[in-house]
C-alpha cells in the first residue's frame, strides 16, 4: 500500500464511518478498486484505523464519554450492545462470505438507499430530546437494529441504529448521537477481535513501515471523522435521509453494472 491509498481509504473511512451510506461497502469497492482487497495488509489497515474515527467520537462528546458517574448512560451501551455481539459470534462465516461479495454489498447498499427514502414518513420526528431520556428499552431495541447492519454489510451500522432510534421515539439528532456513541464499543470490539486474528497468522505485518502507514491513516480518518459527524448532527436538525437515500442507490446502481460489466 502505497501512501496515496492509504489517506484515500482513511478519508473514505472517516468520511462514510458515521454517515448513513455504508462503511463497510465503500471500503471494499475502494479495495477492490485498488485491487488489495486481498493483501493482508489492507485487511489490517481498514480494521485499525476504525480506532481514529472512534477517537472521533470521544472527542466531539468527551463530556458525556468521560462521565464516569453515569452509570446509566454506560449500562444503556453495553445492553444495546449485546444483541449484536451474539450476531456476530453466531454468524461468523456468513459475516465472512458476505464481506467478500461486493455484488450482494452493492445491492444492499441500494436496498438501504430505498429504504432511507421513506424513513421519515415512516418515523416522524420523535419527542425524546435529550440522553436521559433513553431508556434501557430503547437501548435494547437500537442495540436489535444494529444486528441488521452486523448480519449485511453494506446496509449501514449508522443508517441501522439511527433508524433504530427514530422507531423508539428519539429526535434525529439524538437518535444519530445515540448512534455515534453505540460505535465506540461496537466498533472497539470488532477492530480488537479482527486485530487480533490477522496479527495472529501474521505478525510481520506490524513492522516499522505499517506501524507508520497505520498511525497515518488513523490521524487522516479522526479528522474527517470529526467533519462528518458535526455534519451529520446539523443536517440532521434541518433534514431528514432522502439525500443519504438516493446516494445510495445512485452510487449502488453504478457500481452494480461496473461489476456486472467486469469492469471492477
Amino acid at each position: 500500500m502505497n501512501t496515496v491509498e492509504a489517506i484515500v481509504l482513511a478519508i473514505i473511512e472517516g468520511i462514510t464511518e458515521f454517515l448513513p451510506i455504508s462503511s463497510t461497502g465503500h471500503m471494499a469497492i475502494a479495495s477492490a478498486f485498488f485491487d488489495s482487497e486481498d493483501d493482508p495488509f489492507t485487511k489490517l489497515y481498514l480494521v485499525v484505523i476504525q480506532l481514529g474515527a472512534i477517537l472521533s467520537v470521544v472527542v466531539v462528546f468527551w463530556r458525556k464519554v468521560l462521565d464516569f458517574k453515569n452509570f446509566s448512560f454506560y449500562g444503556k451501551l453495553v445492553l444495546a450492545l449485546i444483541p449484536s455481539i451474539l450476531a456476530g459470534l453466531g454468524l461468523v462465516s456468513f459475516i465472512k462470505s458476505a464481506l467478500g461479495n461486493t455484488l450482494m454489498i452493492c445491492i444492499i447498499m441500494v436496498l438501504g438507499g430505498i429504504v432511507l427514502l421513506m424513513v421519515d414518513s415512516w418515523f416522524k420526528d420523535g419527542g425524546k430530546k435529550e440522553e436521559k431520556e433513553i431508556s434501557f428499552k430503547n437501548a435494547w431495541w437500537i442495540g436489535c437494529f444494529q444486528v441488521l447492519a452486523v448480519a449485511l454489510p453494506g446496509l449501514s451500522r449508522s443508517a441501522a441504529t439511527i433508524i433504530g432510534g427514530m422507531q423508539q421515539k428519539l429526535s434525529r439528532p439524538l437518535a444519530a448521537e445515540f448512534s455515534f456513541f453505540l460505535a465506540i464499543p461496537t466498533m472497539l470490539a470488532a477492530t480488537s477481535k479482527s486485530l487480533y486474528d490477522i496479527w495472529k497468522d501474521d505478525p510481520s505485518l506490524l513492522n516499522g513501515q505499517g506501524i507508520q502507514t497505520i498511525l497515518l491513516g488513523c490521524a487522516v480518518s479522526f479528522v474527517v471523522a470529526l467533519i462528518a459527524i458535526r455534519f451529520l448532527i446539523n443536517y440532521l436538525q434541518k433534514n431528514g435521509f432522502k439525500a443519504f437515500g438516493w446516494y445510495r442507490i445512485i452510487v449502488g446502481s453504478i457500481l452494480i453494472m461496473l461489476i456486472l460489466m467486469g469492469k471492477l
